[in-house]
């Protein structure tokens, strides 16, 4: 039996009531004031940096989920942020590399256990160009700049559900041939 998404939280956000119930498969409501909450997912950013020798800068992931397992730069959107501001703030982040183009290419569902809670993310896939990969530096979530030959990816190496998924159809995409 899977779990509500919502099972965390008895109490209403709004007026504090412990009438805080299941309305469906997505949503709470408050049977103290009518309050109801819809649980949807987070956006979130993956970026695939791609050079003229067809390698792929990727990082090691320095926490969890899925810690010392490979992932491609990115993380949650902001508030008030678009998805490619998110590109580029965390490619900076991650990597200290400048983004100077970012194509978005898909995007697929991903559950994300932070903190003891499952958060359930929409994950933006993007395909960015940096000018070089020399300056890159593993900061901030990335424990360290790993570059491979695009051919010599094995989703198996990347820790996160969605990646694995992402890298398969990127690795096969009949465009990048």
């Amino acid at each position: 039996m899977t779990r509500h998404p919502l099972h965390q939280f008895e109490y209403c956000p709004l007026c504090g009531a412990k009438a805080f119930v299941e309305r469906n498969e997505k949503s709470k409501h408050c049977e103290a004031c009518g309050f109801v909450y819809y649980f949807n997912p987070s956006a979130a950013v993956a970026c695939f940096i791609r050079n003229d020798k067809d390698e792929l800068l990727t990082v090691r992931r320095k926490k969890e989920p899925a810690k010392g397992t490979l992932d491609l730069p990115g993380g949650f959107v902001d508030l008030y942020e678009t998805a490619e501001e998110a590109v580029f703030r965390e490619v900076r982040e991650e990597t200290g590399l400048e983004v100077f183009h970012a194509r978005y290419l898909f995007s697929l569902p991903n559950l994300y256990l932070y903190s003891g809670f499952m958060v359930h993310t929409l994950d933006l896939f993007f395909e960015c160009e940096v000018s070089h990969f020399e300056a890159a530096q593993a900061n901030d979530d990335a424990a360290e700049v790993v570059i491979l030959p695009r051919l010599q990816l094995d989703p198996a190496m990347f820790g996160l559900g969605s990646v694995k998924k992402a890298v398969t159809r990127y690795c096969d995409s009949d465009a990048l041939r």
